[in-house]
């Protein structure tokens, strides 16, 4: 697929708590074919410690306004600039880039997200609806503070909770909800590595397919700068052109 570098201008920002937020950005020319799980590459500008572009999954498109949505949590300097961003100002950006999620169909189909790993979930999850598929989504957050924008999943299916506190939703990680004892076909995950292991740990126990969104450093997103290389059956690969979505049974896990 062609990749493409465009300023996009910013047309709306949501902040979800205090750190985090979703932007809209309106693209200068018709947005190409996007597919749920690639991801897009940022110039961050006047961020005297932020040397290389920054990737964030593709939260949603819409195609009738020309529009990408990014979901974006502050973590570092980088993000934080972006926090920062205003109505009107542009964002240079490298799209699309990476591999994609299957799409299966007429199937039972379980999404796990923590963390910013919730970024990707939400425009898969229209995907696996309009394709016939039954959608269950888990978000796994430390407080109900954490929990935002829960009311998008609601469009393509079932959400359901998990905090560390217990203060909304059920009270531990992902992996412990009790709708896993559901049958499920396959499981889509993104989020922080230990709980993605986890996630891979319940779908090989119950044989079920299960794909993971790897969150390397991908600066580049044309595997020239080797900084999100992974250890994988087939090799050391790039995340950047050979994932970030990767089948369980390719990883080392």
């Amino acid at each position: 697929m062609k990749k493409l570098v465009q300023d996009f201008e910013v047309l709306h920002k949501e902040e979800l708590n205090d750190g985090t937020f979703v932007i809209d950005v309106k693209a200068s020319a018709p947005l190409p074919d996007i597919k749920p799980g690639q991801f897009v590459n940022v110039l961050v500008e006047n961020a005297a410690n932020t040397f290389l572009r920054r990737p964030l999954s593709i939260h949603f498109v819409d195609y009738e306004k020309n529009i990408i949505k990014l979901y974006i949590k502050k973590i570092g300097e980088g993000t934080a600039k972006l926090g920062e961003l205003l109505l009107g100002d542009k964002l240079n950006i490298v799209f699309p880039l990476g591999n994609q999620y299957s799409i299966p169909k007429n199937s039972k189909t379980l999404l796990i997200g923590g963390g910013c790993g919730v970024a990707p979930l939400l425009y898969l999850a229209k995907h696996l609806k309009d394709a016939g598929n039954e959608v269950t989504t888990i978000l796994g957050v430390r407080s109900a503070y954490d929990a935002v924008e829960l009311d998008p999943y609601k469009q393509y299916g079932r959400i359901f909770v998990t905090t560390e506190d217990g203060s909304i939703g059920e009270k531990g990680y992902p992996t412990q909800h009790s709708v896993l004892n559901e049958k499920f076909d396959y499981t889509f995950t993104c989020g922080p590595e230990p709980m993605m292991k986890a996630v891979a740990a319940y779908s090989k126990s119950k044989n079920i397919s299960c794909e993971v969104s790897l969150e390397n450093t991908m600066a580049c997103g044309f595997g020239a700068c080797l900084c999100c290389v992974t250890d994988t059956k087939r090799g050391n690969i790039c995340t950047c052109t050979e994932g970030p979505v990767f089948n369980i049974n390719e990883l080392k896990w």
